[in-house]
């Protein structure tokens, strides 16, 4: 099980945020979140929002640092990018 994190880069409500994925599946995406406490609802599309100031536990935890470049073509290699306005987001039966 490998699970890849960006550095906390993407502003939003305030805070910067990273984007964590698998290279194997959804299902080992959201296992590995759940057992950090991540909620379900900061899942999108095809990752789950992080914010910076988790990034340190969630690396301690196994998650292996990458660049943002590196998150994309790590999704497209394994099949599972979702972009943005063809997929549903949040709480899809899908995801």
């Amino acid at each position: 099980m490998t699970i890849y994190i960006d550095p906390p880069a993407w502003p939003g409500h305030g805070r910067l945020w990273s984007h964590l994925v698998s290279d194997v599946s959804y299902d080992e995406l959201h296992t590995f979140a759940a057992r950090l406490g991540v909620p379900r609802r900061a899942f999108e599309r095809d990752h789950y929002d992080i914010p910076g100031e988790r990034y340190a536990d969630v690396v301690a935890a196994g998650a292996v640092e990458v660049s943002s470049r590196e998150v994309v073509r790590l999704l497209h290699a394994a099949g599972l990018r979702r972009p943005k306005g063809r997929y549903p987001s949040r709480g899809s039966r899908s995801s």
